[in-house]
């Protein structure tokens, strides 16, 4: 269920708190396990990095559907559309596609590195 709130401010402690469960999970480094990838593992490295990149409108925008977005990591083995970038040669990004229950569809993309098969949480933005 998408975090509920229009502001930045109602929906940033949300996604922290949120966070803060996920990184009590493990001793290192915050991940969820991926059920398309054959629960390997999926980090953060990239995406807090990428979403202070964004104007705080479009920061709320997004992190809306962070529950949302964890939830299709963990529990989707649909197809993803994966291609590579022309930008970032050395990885591969999947995108896989989501909806709420409310009917909003999303976006989910996830980077992986051709040389070590490690795979990062990139992005994630509503589509509709």
């Amino acid at each position: 269920m998408p975090f509920h709130g229009h502001r930045y401010s109602e929906i940033m402690p949300q996604a922290r708190k949120l966070f803060r469960v996920v990184q009590k999970m493990t001793k290192r480094k915050p991940y969820v396990r991926s059920a398309y990838f054959k629960k390997d593992k999926i980090f953060f490295d990239y995406f807090w990095t990428h979403l202070n990149n964004k104007s705080l409108p479009d920061r709320s925008r997004r992190l809306t559907y962070f529950p949302c977005a964890l939830e299709l990591l963990r529990q989707s083995k649909q197809e993803p559309l994966t291609f590579v970038s022309t930008h970032d040669p050395s990885a591969i990004h999947h995108q896989f596609t989501g909806i709420t229950p409310n009917k909003y569809v999303f976006a989910v993309i996830v980077k992986q590195e051709r040389s070590t098969g490690k795979k990062y949480l990139l992005s994630l933005f509503p589509l509709s």
